[in-house]
């Protein structure tokens, strides 16, 4: 599997792809991944089903509520994810929830991810002064990278110092309010953009919230190294199954 932070270096308009573990059904994980990585995704956001998912909006909401009556769990997805770790090239990012790497243990969830061969975890509940009290050095133990997501209200004292901690990429949240699609990018999501362009951070950008289709991709990476798609993905992956997921993509790298 090659490493997400070479491609982050080599490559532009990076396209990044989240989809829930275990959705639409139980057994759909390793198939979601091969067709994303066959589409011709950059890297691939594996997103564990939580009861309480709060970034995410109504989409993945229900998406991880099918998976987890579906029957999915840490161990379910660790197990799903290690079947495909010899085959699979793209590189995944593991995104979850706090309580989940809690509740689990939280020496015991590292390990699992390294296992997989996974490098790179989005936590968006992750306080910054526990990431600088414990979890800074729990996640160098194992090797693991953690990203930080910044919104149109962090503070640049804030996105300074999540610049100088960043190891892979920034999350530029496109908005402030939860995941979905919105439709097309508005002028204030535009000035935010350059106005976190203009800091010129050491960081690589990938933004994420609201990128939908070709449109909102291309204008994202207009300001950043690459944009991730979530919920249009959800919805379309709901609609047409896993078979038809090269023509999701097709359109927005052509």
């Amino acid at each position: 599997m090659k490493a997400l932070n070479t491609l982050l270096e080599e490559k532009n308009n990076l396209l990044s792809i989240y989809f829930t573990c275990g959705f639409p059904k139980l057994e759909d994980t390793t198939t979601v991944i091969t067709e994303l990585e066959k589409s011709g995704v950059d890297f691939i956001e594996v997103g564990l089903p939580y009861s309480d998912p709060l970034a995410d909006g109504p989409t993945i909401q229900d998406s991880s509520q099918k998976a987890l009556q579906n029957g999915v769990n840490l161990d379910v997805v660790f197990e799903q994810l290690m079947t495909i770790k010899t085959t699979n090239r793209t590189p995944l990012v593991l995104m979850g929830y706090l309580n989940q790497m809690l509740k689990y243990g939280e020496d015991k969830f590292c390990q699992k991810v390294v296992e997989c061969g996974i490098e790179t975890l989005i936590i968006p509940d992750l306080p910054m002064v526990e990431y600088e009290n414990h979890y800074q050095q729990l996640f160098d133990k194992y090797g693991l990278t953690n990203v930080f997501l910044i919104t149109p209200n962090t503070e640049e004292e804030r996105i300074k110092k999540i610049d100088a901690y960043t190891k892979a990429f920034i999350y530029v949240v496109a908005s402030s309010s939860i995941t979905g699609a919105k439709g097309e990018i508005s002028k204030e999501q535009i000035a935010y953009f350059e106005r976190i362009k203009n800091m010129h951070l050491q960081s690589k950008l990938i933004v994420g919230f609201g990128i939908s289709d070709k449109t909102t991709f291309d204008t994202a990476c207009n300001y950043a190294t690459g944009a991730i798609i979530g919920s249009a993905f959800i919805r379309y992956l709901a609609a047409n199954g896993v078979s038809k997921i090269k023509d999701f993509i097709a359109p927005i790298i052509s």
